[in-house]
């Protein structure tokens, strides 16, 4: 995940907020290799995910495919989905033709039938929806119950202590909009995101009818130091993400 400059409200075309079309060769270019993604966020999911062996997992926003690739790995039976058409084509080239694959948003009815699955991984995905409950709703429905929802967020703090130091007043509290630029291969693109609360995170589930298990804070992977030292300090002082595993109830 890369995050650039905050833009004024009325800079944003709503039709082309968070268009990962435009960016899908380079977004996948980054999440493959760099710190955030691929030495942080991913090795923290699949730490919590565990032995996969058999298990039945959806990739709920799986972009380019690269954690339902290492789930495959694992032996798991994996099914990913996401809103974006040209994502889902950098996953089909990574995946292969056989890769079960849905263009579908978690704001909509999910295509698949109930307890359809032993986990959900939500892998830095629920911050781009205002409202948690359709999704959350969709994704008890398609769990078996007690099966596992897993996932990934930007940590609540970090935005807000982030959004301080830029200037920009917001209280903790409440669920409010953050409005980015990200620019990668030549492409600038208006980001959207929504940040809540921690205990409007634990709300949402409890309401949807998850137990939370785990909730973590992780560092990046050691392998990272060398690699990218300054981001490795930053990161391992100050978590970036916050890591949940809820049961379906």
């Amino acid at each position: 995940m890369v995050r650039m400059s905050a833009a004024p409200e009325n800079h944003l075309e709503p039709a082309r907020v968070n268009d990962y079309d435009r960016l899908a060769e380079a977004y996948t270019a980054e999440n493959d290799a760099g710190i955030d993604n691929a030495y942080y966020e991913r090795p923290a999911v699949l730490a919590l995910a565990g032995d996969v062996t058999g298990r039945r997992i959806l990739d709920a926003g799986c972009g380019s495919g690269p954690l339902f690739a290492a789930l495959r790995e694992r032996g798991a039976v994996v099914s990913g989905l996401d809103s974006s058409a040209g994502m889902l084509e950098q996953a089909r080239r990574r995946l292969g033709d056989d890769a079960d694959l849905r263009l579908a948003d978690l704001r909509d009815p999910l295509p698949f039938a109930d307890d359809a699955f032993d986990d959900v991984i939500a892998s830095l995905v629920l911050h781009y929806l205002e409202d948690w409950g359709p999704a959350l709703s969709e994704i008890r429905r398609v769990l078996r119950t007690g099966g596992r929802l897993i996932v990934s967020v930007d940590h609540p703090m970090i935005v807000y202590v982030g959004h301080r130091l830029s200037g920009r007043e917001v209280g903790y509290f409440g669920t409010r909009n953050s409005l980015e630029e990200w620019t990668m291969g030549g492409q600038t693109v208006p980001m959207s995101f929504w940040h809540r609360p921690l205990h409007a995170m634990t709300d949402a589930f409890t309401a949807a009818g998850f137990r939370l298990s785990v909730i973590s804070e992780r560092q990046p992977v050691p392998a990272a130091r060398e690699l990218f030292p300054d981001a490795f300090r930053s990161l391992s002082a100050t978590p970036a993400f916050l890591f949940f595993v809820l049961e379906a109830g």
